[in-house]
C-alpha cells in the first residue's frame, strides 16, 4: 500500500515519503511544506531543493515539480553549521538581578537572540558578557531567553541564570501567572473603554513571515485591553497579555481595526511615522524561582514614543 507517511532515519537524518493518489499534481516544495509543519519554512525547503538535498525517485528537481502517485520523495537534513555566540559589552539597563534571574528594560531595535546570519548585537550577546552564567535549556543560540519580546518592541523582559529558573519560569509563562502589560499607540478611536481580543492566531497561509487570526493550525491567544487616553484619531491602550504567541498585540489590534501606529507588518502606510511600533512592555511581575516572592518591575514609555504622545496631546 502506498503512503505519504515518512519513514525517517534519525542516523542518516534522511526522510523519505512514498506520494499517495491523493498528493499528485502537488508542487513538491508544497507537499514537503504539508509533512513538516510550522518549524521549516516554504524558502528553507526551496533551497534543499536547490542544493539536492531533496530528491524524487534518487533524482534532483526544480521547486515547481508536481508530484506523481508512488513518487519516492527523499530528504536528506544537512547538518547545522555550528553557530559561535560572542560575548558582546553592549550596555544594559538592568531592573534587578540575583543569581536566578535577571530583569533588563530592552531597548527598541534590538534583536531578542541570534539566528543563522544575525549572530551579534543582540541581548544574548550583551547577557553572555554581563552575566557570564545563563540557563543552557534553550539551547546555544538563546541561553537564558525564557520569553522575549519583538525587535521593533521596547520594555521589559526575563532572563534565567541557572535552569532551575528557567523552568520555574517557563512554568509560570504556561500557567499565565506572569504579569505582563504593555501600552499601544493605535489607529483610530477605540470605541470601548476596555474589552478582551479572545482569537486564535496562526501563521498566514499567504505570507509565512506574518501571523493572523485563523481557526486551523492556530493556537489560543487572549488579550485584555483598556483606553488609557484619546486623541481623536488615535488611543493609547493599557493591553495585558493572558497568553503569549508571537506577533499576539500586533495581529489581535489589526484584527479589531485599530493596528499599532508604526507597525511596518500589520500597520498603515499613512498616519504617524515611527521607528518600529509604538509598543512598550511596561510591567512585568512573577514569583521569584527560589524565594516564592512576587516581584514585579515598571519601566517608563521609552522617549521616542512619549515625544509622540506630547505631539498629539498639544495638536
Amino acid at each position: 500500500m502506498i503512503s505519504d507517511k515518512p519513514f525517517f532515519d534519525p542516523e542518516d537524518g534522511i526522510m523519505e515519503w512514498t506520494a499517495e493518489a491523493e498528493a499528485a499534481k502537488d508542487r513538491i516544495d508544497k507537499y514537503i511544506k504539508s509533512r513538516l509543519g510550522e518549524e521549516f519554512s516554504r524558502s528553507q525547503i526551496q533551497l534543499w531543493i536547490e542544493n539536492g538535498d531533496i530528491l524524487v525517485n534518487g533524482a534532483s528537481i526544480k521547486a515547481n515539480y508536481k508530484i506523481a502517485e508512488g513518487d519516492v520523495i527523499t530528504l536528506t537534513v544537512p547538518e547545522a553549521e555550528p553557530v559561535e555566540i560572542v560575548p558582546e559589552d553592549i550596555p544594559l539597563d538592568v531592573y534587578y538581578e540575583d543569581s536566578d534571574v535577571i530583569v533588563v528594560n530592552k531597548a527598541r531595535g534590538m534583536v531578542v537572540h541570534p539566528a543563522p546570519g544575525h549572530s551579534s548585537g543582540t541581548l544574548v550577546n550583551a547577557l553572555m558578557f554581563h552575566c557570564k552564567d545563563l540557563s543552557g535549556i534553550n539551547g546555544e543560540l538563546r541561553p537564558g531567553i525564557v520569553h522575549r519580546i519583538d525587535k521593533d518592541t521596547s520594555g521589559l523582559l526575563m532572563a534565567a541564570k541557572n535552569d532551575k529558573a528557567h523552568a520555574s519560569l517557563a512554568a509560570q509563562l504556561k500557567e499565565h501567572s506572569v504579569t505582563r502589560k504593555y501600552y499601544a499607540l493605535v489607529h483610530g478611536n477605540v470605541s470601548h473603554d476596555q474589552g478582551t481580543v479572545d482569537a486564535p492566531i496562526g501563521r498566514d497561509p499567504q505570507d509565512r513571515k506574518m501571523f493572523t487570526v485563523i481557526e486551523r493550525n492556530s493556537k489560543e491567544a487572549i488579550t485584555h485591553f483598556q483606553v488609557t487616553e484619546r486623541f481623536g484619531d488615535y488611543t493609547l491602550l493599557e493591553l495585558k497579555l493572558e497568553t503569549g504567541r508571537t506577533h499576539q498585540i500586533r495581529v489581535h489590534m489589526k484584527f479589531i481595526g485599530h493596528p499599532l501606529v508604526g507597525d511596518p507588518l500589520y500597520g498603515r502606510s499613512k498616519g504617524i511615522k515611527m521607528s518600529g511600533q509604538a509598543l512598550h512592555a511596561a510591567v512585568l511581575g512573577f514569583v521569584h524561582p527560589s524565594s516564592g516572592e512576587y516581584l514585579e518591575f515598571s519601566a517608563p514609555i521609552p522617549e521616542d514614543m512619549e515625544d509622540l504622545l506630547h505631539s498629539l496631546r498639544n495638536r
